[in-house]
């Protein structure tokens, strides 16, 4: 059950909420975003149904029965599919939005060509590994804060709010005061501290897909988010792992409009890290778009032959041009159009 309070609604009055689902026996819980303040509740449903009065209270605009288990980011709970806006820059179900950069952040002039390439072929959004979780010990962990640094300065002069990950709760704080968006990997996706320190740092999340997750399990993952507070969520398909070996995963394409159904949450797709190779890239990318996805996320590189990290998916000049006439041509006959690029004054 949820219970959604009033616009006007003070913090005494979800407050008085808890106290009541507590003394009934029930156990509840406080979300608080920019919009809204919701207050969850768990235990016997019928018998607090039945027993309470939860409507009358002072400051409830609404009282909603969820049966799903993910209550605060189905679409129970919000019929109308979410925006989720990045340094100005909307994800939602009216646009396309292209993220784009570097899988890692090697180097300032490295990171600023690719930036520049990125918002040429159209992309609205910077990404850029500071820190990258590596199946490898011995593999670029990045550059930790000295990257973080880099971006911010390449956001300065490029105008592109940074979407950047976050691989241990000891650096939520840090990562959140540089990025304009904070990125949960695939192997953290059930990282279940790592993703309620998100939850409350008051930044947008991008939430990637575990590599053997499932939907359901990836929705749950998101309400540990949301659960804290911040339903500022973008959920990212970019693969699962399969028994084929064609390819770096295997891109669930069915997963986006499933979970387009399942949850009020912008959902986009990593076509880079999907299919693992360049040549993949593109085709991946046009599926995604026709599919519905709320955006896309590719890798992009200026030198990928001496890339750090996932130089062989990297996206060149020439890519990015046909990527940038693909996105173009085909955003319209989905009823999309592509998210424009803020301009530098913007964020300053």
């Amino acid at each position: 059950m949820v219970v959604v309070m009033a616009a006007d609604a003070t913090e005494a009055d979800a407050d008085n909420v808890v106290a009541v689902v507590e003394e009934a026996g029930g156990s509840a819980f406080v979300s608080r975003s920019v919009s809204r303040t919701i207050v969850g509740i768990t235990g016997d449903m019928d018998r607090l149904a039945a027993t309470l009065n939860l409507a009358g209270l002072p400051g409830v605009a609404d009282v909603v029965r969820i049966s799903v288990p993910y209550k605060l980011v189905s679409r129970e709970h919000r019929r109308e599919r979410s925006v989720i806006r990045v340094g100005g820059v909307p994800i939602g179900p009216d646009t396309l939005t292209v993220i784009a950069g570097p899988c890692a952040v090697e180097t300032p002039e490295q990171t600023l060509e690719a930036a520049w390439m990125a918002k040429a072929a159209g992309a609205s959004l910077l990404r850029g590994g500071a820190y990258k979780p590596r199946s490898s010990p011995y593999a670029f962990q990045g550059l930790g804060e000295a990257g973080l640094k880099i971006l911010a300065d390449v956001r300065a002069e490029t105008g592109l709010p940074i979407v950047t990950e976050v691989v241990d709760k000891a650096d939520v704080d840090l990562v959140a005061s540089y990025a304009d968006m904070l990125q949960v990997g695939t192997r953290n996706m059930q990282n279940f501290p790592l993703l309620q320190a998100v939850g409350g740092c008051g930044k947008p999340i991008m939430l990637k897909r575990g590599m053997s997750a499932t939907i359901e399990e990836w929705l749950m993952a998101a309400e540990y988010i949301a659960q804290r507070g911040n339903l500022e969520i973008v959920l990212c398909e970019r693969g699962i792992r399969t028994f084929e070996r064609a390819t770096r995963n295997t891109l669930d394409i069915s997963a986006v409009p499933v979970a387009q159904r399942l949850s009020h949450l912008p959902v986009i797709v990593d076509p880079s890290h999907s299919g693992g190779r360049r040549d993949l890239v593109l085709p991946l990318s046009r599926a995604a778009i026709a599919v519905g996805a709320d955006g896309i996320i590719v890798d992009v590189h200026p030198h990928p032959e001496v890339a750090l990290c996932d130089g062989p998916q990297a996206l060149i000049e020439s890519d990015l041009r046909e990527l940038a006439s693909i996105a173009a041509h085909l955003s319209p006959l989905v009823g999309r159009v592509v998210t424009p690029a803020p301009a530098v004054a913007a964020l300053r």
